[in-house]
């Protein structure tokens, strides 16, 4: 799909951001079109420089993206970003309540320059009593239920990835969205307010309206009460896991005639979905012995076959090799900040037949500084002045 042809092709970001929430807003946005750039510190975001768990940030989150290095410390650097704020359809920020009113950079300020200008915050709560906590990813999994539900009873654990901070960034570009939608009507843009905590009750909100509906409260996944029979990871030949899921009667059936369980189709005890999950105390111990001499591969291709649900237990690394996602485009060529190629997964969506790709490769620091400063209105020295030496040019 060619630049002109995405849906925010014309639209202009600047993104005062960081870590992974704000980053995504921009990313979602950049993707379809808009143009997005990202005002980093003198010193670089320190994402660029985070290690284990981390080192995977930058380039993920800030493709497609430009990027111009400020002192938002001193007059000059905060004047040079209100004016760049003042050219943007939205401003997007993901730093601590205050911050941004302190640097005179809120939706106060800049909408005064900008009435226009649709402003996102991303923060770790909205407005209320707990607003002024430092929330983390972790920190709202925790308050929030999903770690309670993720881990066995009595050990509550976080999601193996960032889910709040990915779907907060989701939920402020949804929000921009809507905004922009808006101010077609209005004329005027708007605050517009992301957050964690809300973000992670969102995601339980399964289990809560469980209660509401059963009275009963969700027991953690691992230690639930199964709504299904078969559901569930077997380790089978060569001590190789497999997800396998039998979730209907007419599934059963498949399911006992593929691998020719005739004996356990006949039991009486075993007739209905619910007769089998009252019964997997001594059925799924069953299933795993007589599954265990199969290999993982023979299991997923007898699955596949008959269209039984199955997955094989595989490791992030391993999905860079994903035959489905490379014959379908969904991993596209990246060059990483140093140099290095790689590939990089996509939004999860198509638009006309085709997935949002990769227009720019994560910017180098301040790559895009001399050239946006210029379109402000500022001369060379002006610029030598503003930028860091070592990249004025």
């Amino acid at each position: 799909m060619a630049e002109a042809d995405l849906p925010y092709a014309g639209i202009r970001v600047v993104e005062f951001t960081h870590m992974v929430m704000g980053p995504t807003c921009g990313l979602v946005l950049a993707d379809l079109g808009a143009e997005v750039i990202k005002v980093e510190p003198p010193q670089g975001d320190n994402t660029r420089r985070l290690l284990g768990s981390g080192a995977g940030f930058f380039p993920l989150f800030n493709r497609n993206k430009k990027s111009i290095a400020l002192d938002l410390q001193t007059p000059e650097g905060r004047e040079a970003a209100l004016k760049l704020a003042a050219t943007a359809d939205i401003v997007s920020e993901n730093f601590k309540p205050g911050t941004m009113a302190k640097l005179g950079l809120d939706y106060a300020a800049i909408s005064r320059v900008n009435p226009r200008v649709i402003f996102v915050s991303h923060k770790g709560f909205l407005p209320g009593p707990y607003d002024h906590r430092t929330a983390l990813d972790e920190v709202v999994q925790m308050m929030g239920g999903l770690a309670y539900m993720t881990g066995r009873p009595g050990d509550p654990l976080r999601a193996g990835t960032s889910v709040n901070d990915i779907m907060g960034g989701m939920f402020g570009a949804i929000g921009a969205m809507a905004a922009l939608a808006q101010r077609e009507h209005t004329g005027r843009g708007q605050e517009v307010q992301s957050a964690l905590f809300e973000n992670n009750v969102f995601l339980v909100a399964q289990h809560m309206m469980q209660f509401a509906v059963t009275g009963q409260p969700a027991a953690p996944m691992p230690g639930r009460i199964s709504a299904w029979a078969v559901y569930d990871v077997f380790t089978v030949k060569d001590g190789e896991q497999v997800f396998l899921a039998a979730v209907s009667d007419s599934q059963w059936k498949v399911f006992c005639e593929a691998l020719g369980y005739a004996d356990l189709f006949a039991d009486p005890r075993l007739k209905t979905n619910n007769d089998r999950v009252h019964a997997r105390a001594w059925l799924i111990p069953m299933l795993r012995e007589r599954l265990a001499g199969h290999g993982a591969a023979e299991l997923s291709a007898i699955f596949e076959k008959h269209g039984l649900p199955f997955a094989p237990i595989t490791r992030p690394e391993a999905l860079f090799d994903d035959p489905h996602l490379n014959a379908t485009g969904g991993l596209a060529p990246l060059e990483l900040p140093d140099g290095r190629r790689t590939k990089v997964p996509l939004l999860p969506l198509m638009m006309d037949g085709h997935r949002p790709g990769v227009r720019l490769d994560p910017p180098r620091f301040n790559e895009h500084g001399a050239a946006l400063l210029r379109e402000l209105g500022y001369g060379e020295d002006a610029i030598g002045r503003l930028l860091p030496p070592a990249a004025s040019q």
